[in-house]
């Protein structure tokens, strides 16, 4: 991005690095999905002494749709008046609120989508974006909160992840692939230092490395230093472990060690890939972390996966581990970001014992397996799937490739057909592909609705472990809270008698 008078350039006091940290958590708060792990349940999180982390996806469409929703209660605007650059948050106020909210029926206006070399104002929203959610989950109490971004989105990161450290945050996590890059560039991000990070760019010739840069001079004339948050790398295998901790500048701070249960995204079985007869990926022995691999090297570690009791907290620090990292039970609290109707169909589902969750190889344009709920009306349903007209309008997950002629262009498996074969895609890798990105927006209520009248079908995710719902339930509940998701995991093991 260069920086131009417009911009909004200023000088400004920044934070001032911390102190030494202080207690790791004992609970993690999974970020899950597009805005289900939002600003709120995340601060009711924080709130009870745990680590709180919103979904850093997406947020910039978020803040957008938000806004044109008329952000009846201000607090999108509020955070935005925080924002350090005062001149980005009048600009994206001005072109995105509307007072009241959209009228009935009107579709979200066009939003400009990810790129390598991306417009001033779409690398401003998405910093001011990340600043929001943030900032809002921070406000008013002084507890951790962190940020979850997926690795296989690195066009977004600089820009995203220098908003969230404007903002003050504590915790950055990240899977989804090999974040090798992340610690080198929350250093230079907290010495006022341009950062980068690298992006595969496919041809008919094989793979090409480019870069996504973000410099602070972007947005500050003379830019202070930053609080470098904790980064934590979320991973699945011990080479993968292994690879990260070669080297200093590729060392995160810690570890999520997820098991392939949980909810998103999982990580591909090691070796060839084999459906079991519930249609789901077969894993084996090389897709479980050894702890004594991560245990020699003296990080902390937190295993997540169904680990969401008691017993399982207890089993996990016998292991040595710092604690736990928890999405689904907090996905299905009622601070969740889900729209209460699919909340409410996930609920009733597991304790009736007709919820099935399945780890679809197909649905992610990533290739990496999805957890797919399979729910009444949505993208689980190969009829809905079959009658979508694929669109490709909001295009996070988009790939940079070079056609014969060297030229930049954007692809994705789940966009119409015809054009990702056009771009030199293998119709292949079409089948079965959903549009995460219109359908997990959907599933939070942000639906987009198209010119012929129809209305974006969500997908929901959710992990395969629900056996926490009885004890958070009870015999005769219906709804439970964040803090009783954290107050349920801290009150230790049950005895014989109690089971």
């Amino acid at each position: 991005m260069t920086r131009t008078p417009e911009s909004g350039s200023a000088t400004i006091a920044m934070p001032v690095p911390r102190p030494a940290q202080g207690p790791l958590p004992v609970i993690i708060q999974g970020g899950m999905g597009v805005g289900v792990s939002g600003w709120r349940l995340a601060r009711a999180v924080s709130l009870t002494g745990q680590l709180g982390v919103v979904s850093g996806l997406g947020l910039d469409m978020l803040l957008a749709r938000r806004l044109q929703l008329g952000d009846g209660d201000g607090d999108l605007r509020r955070a935005l008046g925080a924002f350090p650059v005062p001149a980005v948050a009048e600009w994206i106020v001005d072109r995105y609120f509307i007072e009241g909210g959209l009228a009935d029926g009107a579709a979200f206006m066009p939003m400009p989508r990810l790129m390598l070399r991306p417009s001033r104002q779409s690398t401003e929203l998405m910093v001011a974006a990340n600043f929001v959610e943030i900032f809002l989950a921070k406000e008013g109490h002084d507890g951790i909160v962190g940020v979850n971004y997926l690795e296989k989105i690195q066009m977004a990161t600089p820009a995203a992840l220098y908003g969230a450290m404007l903002a003050g945050v504590d915790y950055v996590l990240m899977g989804a692939g090999v974040p090798a890059e992340i610690p080198a560039l929350l250093d230079a991000f907290a010495q006022g230092e341009p950062g980068s990070v690298t992006v595969v760019i496919h041809g008919p010739g094989g793979s090409a490395p480019a870069t996504a840069t973000l410099s602070p001079r972007d947005l500050f004339e003379a830019p202070h230093p930053l609080t470098r948050p904790l980064f934590l790398a979320i991973v699945s295998s011990s080479a993968l472990v292994t690879y990260l901790t070669r080297e200093r500048r590729t060392t995160p701070d810690g570890f999520v060690i997820e098991g392939f249960i949980a909810g998103g995204h999982s990580a591909r079985p090691r070796g060839a890939m084999t459906i079991a007869a519930d249609g789901d990926p077969e894993y084996g022995p090389r897709d479980v972390v050894d702890l004594r691999t991560v245990q020699a090297l003296g990080l902390p570690y937190w295993l997540a996966g169904g680990f969401a009791s008691p017993d399982r907290l207890q089993e996990a620090k016998d292991a040595g581990a710092a604690g736990v990292q928890v999405g689904s039970a907090f996905a299905l609290s009622e601070e969740s970001g889900l729209d209460p109707a699919y909340r409410r169909q996930l609920l009733d589902g597991a304790r009736a014992g007709t919820l099935h969750v399945r780890a679809d190889v197909l649905a992610s344009p990533t290739a990496f397996p999805f957890k797919v709920a399979e729910l009444p009306h949505t993208l689980s349903e190969p009829g809905v799937y079959e009658d979508r007209k694929r669109v490709c309008d909001i295009g996070g997950l988009r790939m940079p490739y070079r056609n014969a002629q060297g030229k930049l262009g954007y692809r994705c498996p789940s966009e119409p057909v015809g054009a990702y074969v056009r771009k030199g895609g293998a119709v292949e890798d079409t089948d079965g592909r959903r549009c995460l990105c219109n359908g997990l927006i959907a599933a939070i209520g942000l639906a987009q609705r198209l010119p012929d009248g129809t209305v974006e079908p969500a997908i929901v995710t959710i992990g395969q472990d629900l056996s926490f719902l009885p004890a958070l339930l009870g015999p005769h509940g219906d709804d439970y809270a964040a803090r009783d998701v954290v107050e349920y995991l801290l009150a230790g093991p049950r005895t014989t008698a109690q089971a």
